[in-house]
């Protein structure tokens, strides 16, 4: 039987769409979160609602939903549920598909504000046998991004990079550090409970003489993308 079709025409136009309201995601902690877009970004907290009960299903569910906005007026909007975790990755979507994109006025600003984050970093935790000794664990930050050349002896250059063309991790450490012998060693970021490793090193300028110094790692996301997906994958 054919399917029929309802008139529509009676319907009034569309709304004039001005803009995007706000888009809302999961937040694990709502001073965390707020350090992040507010003290690092320098989105102002513009709206906070608390309540017991969801709105539209009448659900009972203590949540508090907080607002930053744009110069556009438009909000980046976040939900604490006050159970201390993070919203999982969809089990079916590459982690590079979801995303939510900002635009500045300048490329000095892009570079203003990439400096900031890379002057707060991402905190990692690295597990190695520095020459052979027993397993260590060292705390830093990733600082940025680079590209390394590595000479005949071994010797590497590393110079900086951006996030799209970048193949390393610069790594600061803040408590701990690596060695000789650390090469090849994972460092691991946490998402709630459990940690990933985002990277193996490389090289570096870090050690005991040079706790200031910084390390690469190869980044584990393009290996995997490149090469070892084909095995962990099947």
């Amino acid at each position: 039987m054919a399917a029929v079709l309802k008139d529509l025409s009676h319907l009034p136009a569309p709304a004039a769409v001005q803009q995007l309201h706000h888009y809302a995601y999961k937040a694990r902690d709502a001073e965390e979160t707020r350090h992040f877009y507010e003290d690092i970004l320098g989105l102002p907290l513009y709206h906070i609602i608390q309540s017991d009960y969801v709105p539209s299903t009448g659900e009972y569910c203590p949540y508090t939903h907080f607002f930053f906005r744009l110069l556009d007026g438009s909000f980046i909007a976040f939900f604490d549920l006050g159970d201390d975790e993070a919203a999982l990755p969809s089990p079916n979507t590459p982690l590079w598909v979801n995303h939510i994109s900002f635009r500045v006025n300048t490329e000095q600003e892009l570079e203003n504000t990439k400096a900031r984050l890379q002057a707060h970093g991402v905190d990692v935790l690295g597990v190695h046998h520095p020459a052979g000794d027993l397993q260590k664990m060292s705390i830093g930050r990733i600082r940025g991004y680079a590209n390394c050349s590595f000479g005949s002896n071994g010797s590497a250059q590393c110079l900086d990079a951006g996030v799209s063309d970048g193949a390393m991790f610069r790594v600061s450490w803040r408590q701990g550090t690596t060695e000789g012998g650390s090469s090849g060693s994972a460092i691991f970021v946490q998402a709630n409970d459990v940690r990933y490793v985002v990277g193996a090193l490389s090289s570096g300028s870090a050690s005991c003489q040079n706790p200031s110094g910084t390390d690469a790692y190869g980044r584990f996301e393009l290996s995997f993308a490149d090469a070892i997906r084909n095995w962990l994958t099947r």
